[in-house]
Parts: C-alpha cells; structure tokens; sequence
C-alpha cells in the first residue's frame, strides 16, 4: 500500500491474479479462491477444535464457538421461528463465510473476495433461490398470493402485483451490492490514507511529522473496518433470516 508515481492507486488491491504457479494458472486459481479456502479451513477448525473439549466451563477458544453458534440460533429463532432452525447449517455457514472473508481481508497482503460483485451476487443468488424454493415447496400455488396481500382491493392488483414482484427480485441485487460496496468502500479508504503517510513521509524533514495524521486516521479506520466487517456479516445473515420468514409464513 504504497504511492506508485506519486498517484493513489486504491483499486489494484481488488484485481485477481493466479496463484500456486503453473498449477494455479492453468485451472484459473486465484488468491480469491485460495483465501475462500482459508477461511472455510479457520472456520472448520474453529467448530472442530473449538468444541473439542466440551468443557462445563468453556475456554476462549470453545467460548467463540459457543457464542456464534448461540448467536445464529437466537437470530433464526427470533426471526423465523422455530421452524427455522431447519436452515440452521445453511445461515450458520453463510454468516461465518461472509465475516471470515471480511476479517481475512484486514491481515497485510490478504486478498477480501467479498469486495467482488461476482462472489456476493452468487451468495444472494443461492439465498434467493433457496428462498423460493421453500416457500414454494411449503405453500404451492398459495405462494403467488405473496405478491397481492390478502384483502387487498382488486383494483389495485395491476399496481401492487408489479411493484411486489420488482421488490422480491430485487432482494439478490440489494443482498449483493450492500456487502460488497461496503468492503470496497473501507479498504479504498485504508488504501487511499496509507498512500498519504508515504507521500507525506517522502516530503522530506516536515514529512514525517505530517504523515502522522493520516496515520492515526489509518489506525482509526482499521478499527471501524473490523465493525464493518461483522455488521455486514449479521446483516447478511439476518436479512436471509427476514426472507426465510416470509416464505415459511408468506408474509
């Protein structure tokens, strides 16, 4: 994170490249995909080794793992019901998916995949489609009622039924783009406060001095980021929560 020619060059961080040499070339493996695996091996050996012990009084290791799978449990239980505890593995899985990506890229040299449209379009995608699936599968044709609330005038059925149907198509497009604007937002600024303490530091005897505000800002940002990179994560999970409610009780 460095001023190249005396420009901010805050974008290059997101360009993919291969990884694993010739072996990752010819397959097309990215430092996207090799930190998705990463993170799916962390959290793997959080649960594994975390649980391990089964101790009554829990250490930190097993407290972190209690305390996320407690956490997804109360949010289905608050927001769908009992019923949701079905989809607990599929929202547990998502939500530790999102937030190891997003921590993961906060480490020096890590690469965030959830700062790509393509990865948190296709995370919507299969929550949308999941989504439907079960309300279909739950409700049959009853589900179409979803798009014209029960009492109703019928005359208003050619405003609300479109305006209902763009609104649920929307909800992959609004899931995506949330996440992955926020992850490119906070990592452009990390970026673009770094290049400054270096221009800044390059000055000359004033230099350093200068550079210790954009600095401060930087460590300051780094912080918040961590927020963000949870908050995004529970909203991810708990608007897939919010759509799991309406198909299971179509409203």
């Amino acid at each position: 994170m460095a001023a190249e020619g005396k420009a901010i060059d805050a974008l290059s961080q997101f360009e993919l490249g291969t990884v694993l040499g010739p072996v990752g070339a010819a397959v097309g493996f990215t430092q996207s995909n090799l930190h998705m695996l990463v993170a799916g091996g962390l959290i793997v050996a959080l649960m594994v080794f975390g649980m391990a012990p089964r101790a009554m009084v829990p250490g930190r290791l097993q407290s972190v793992a209690e305390s996320a799978y407690g956490f997804i449990d109360d949010m289905l239980l608050a927001q769908v019901g009992p019923e949701g505890r079905r989809f607990f593995p599929f929202v547990f899985t998502l939500f530790m998916f999102v937030l190891f990506g997003n921590m993961l890229g906060l480490f020096p040299y890590a690469f965030t995949y959830t700062s790509h449209i393509s990865l948190t379009f296709t995370l919507a995608m299969v929550v949308f489609v999941l989504i439907t699936l079960v309300a279909i599968s739950l409700h049959g044709k009853a589900f179409l009622g979803y798009f014209f609330p029960e009492g109703a005038p019928l005359w208003l059925a050619p405003i609300i039924i479109p305006v209902e149907i763009v609104s649920y198509l929307s909800r992959p497009v609004s899931l995506s783009i949330r996440l992955f604007a926020n992850m490119v937002a906070g990592h452009v600024m990390l970026k673009v406060f770094a290049t400054f303490v270096v221009m800044l530091g390059a000055l000359g005897t004033f230099g350093p001095v200068l550079s210790i505000m954009p600095l401060a800002i930087n460590v300051a940002l780094v912080g918040f980021e961590v927020l963000v990179a949870f908050l995004q994560a529970y909203v991810f999970a708990i608007l897939t929560c919010i759509y799991l409610h309406d198909a299971v009780h179509l409203h």
